[in-house]
């Protein structure tokens, strides 16, 4: 896809589109900032409305009721199916879990309180020994080369190793979990258009590799019941989930498992390879973070909302007939969410293109979404990218591009660099 010259071009979901996501923004924030997707809403006879601007995409995700997530109508028409949720096919044991566990605003919000915030959000903190450790093997595996595959040695095993410890699987287990976790985001790399639609084959595809998925986790569960550890699936096997007033099944804790691995890898390795190239392409930055490390949190919050690792999801409806931007939109339309275009939106930034360490308010950004919604991960995911940073920052002094690049990214809505080659001179 070239790069587009007019909104007639502009299409954010074609082949080889992310090479160009950041110029079709500045063409969408300046003539479309709610731009038509004709008959692709969830029926034929509906629409869908791609949101740009900062201020319209954080009044949606603040609004549970009014802009109702797609997949709370998912569970209601479970319900109305009068069926167990496991007995219908083609749902994944994280849509099964919601059904019983978060299915309204009030138990999602219990969900996070209870089940994921100790681990996943604002009790990540509790990891910082672990996290750190792993970032120092994977490190001792390279630097004595003076050159690294960023993505491949990096960016992507720092969070399949987090997770996988967060959650008490073996390290050994980190290469099958690769491929499973790669499989449960399939519809986000390989679906087409703004709903990522996997094909009949595709899905079956999917299913086959998260076969033995479930079972494993099942394993866990029943090795976790009899001998409790520090873990994540630890605690949820003996956890009483006061919101329900209960234990929670095994069924569930599969569910919660599932939901976390497809949070807990993606996202942690975009923002770090992404970040790495903000460096590279700005000389002296990495010096200037080397000798002052108050200036790292807010150039890791830079870097999310300059380059973020979601770009863009299709996870609301209108409930009522809406206005965004002077367009009217019908209730019933599919609001898509394009997270990457309303973190440089030029009314809601100064300067949006800059990365500026003096940033005011600099989580403003909506890398993680917000409102009740907002990524259960994100605690961890800042945490995993603070430690990352501190300790190349202490183990190495410069980085820089190496030969091979070609700065192209995976298909998708995630801004994934598929390999960066880099250079560096060890401390």
């Amino acid at each position: 896809m070239d790069c587009p010259a007019s909104l007639d071009d502009v299409d954010l979901f074609g082949t080889g589109a992310a090479e160009h996501w950041y110029e079709a923004y500045d063409i969408l924030h300046a003539q479309a900032p709610v731009f038509r997707i004709a008959g692709q809403g969830l029926t034929p006879d509906k629409d869908a409305y791609i949101l740009t601007k900062h201020e319209d995409i954080s009044r949606v995700v603040k609004d549970w009721d009014r802009f109702p997530p797609t997949l709370s109508l998912l569970v209601k028409q479970i319900e109305a199916e009068g069926k167990l949720p496991q007995e219908m096919p083609d749902l994944d044991a994280m849509i099964i879990s919601i059904c019983s566990l978060r299915p309204t605003p009030e138990l999602w919000r219990a969900h996070r309180q209870e089940l994921t915030d100790p681990w996943v959000g604002p009790g990540a903190s509790r990891h910082e020994a672990m996290i750190t450790g792993h970032v120092d093997h994977l490190i001792d595996q390279w630097i004595g080369d003076k050159r690294v595959d960023f993505v491949k040695q990096f960016a992507r095993p720092l969070p399949q190793r987090t997770m996988a410890s967060v959650l008490g699987f073996p390290l050994e287990d980190v290469a099958q979990l690769e491929i499973w976790g790669n499989a449960q985001v399939m519809s986000y790399v390989h679906g087409c258009g703004h709903n990522n639609k996997l094909t009949e084959e595709q899905t079956k595809e999917k299913f086959r590799l998260l076969d033995g998925f479930s079972d494993y986790v099942r394993e866990k569960v029943k090795e976790k019941r009899a001998d409790p550890q520090d873990d994540m699936i630890s605690f949820l096997t003996q956890v009483h989930y006061q919101a329900l007033d209960r234990k929670l099944t095994d069924e569930e804790i599969n569910g919660v498992v599932y939901a976390m691995v497809i949070g807990g890898l993606e996202t942690t390795q975009y923002a770090i390879a992404e970040q790495a190239q903000l460096i590279c392409e700005r000389s002296g930055l990495f010096q200037k973070l080397k000798a002052d490390r108050s200036l790292l949190r807010t150039f890791i919050e830079e870097g999310m909302r300059l380059r973020s690792p979601t770009q863009g999801l299709s996870t609301r409806i209108t409930s009522k007939d809406e206005v965004f931007q002077g367009v009217n939109i019908p209730a019933g339309s599919s609001l898509h969410l394009r997270y990457g275009a309303a973190n440089v939106d030029p009314d809601a930034f100064e300067e949006p293109k800059a990365l500026k360490l003096d940033r005011k308010a600099a989580t403003r950004h909506l890398a993680f979404s917000a409102g009740p919604r907002v990524c259960p991960g994100a605690g961890l995911s800042r945490l995993e990218q603070t430690i990352a940073w501190n300790r190349l920052l202490d183990l190495l002094d410069d980085i820089q591009y190496g030969e091979g690049n070609d700065f192209l990214h995976q298909p998708g809505i995630m801004l994934g660099t598929n390999k960066l080659n880099l250079t560096f001179t060890p401390a």
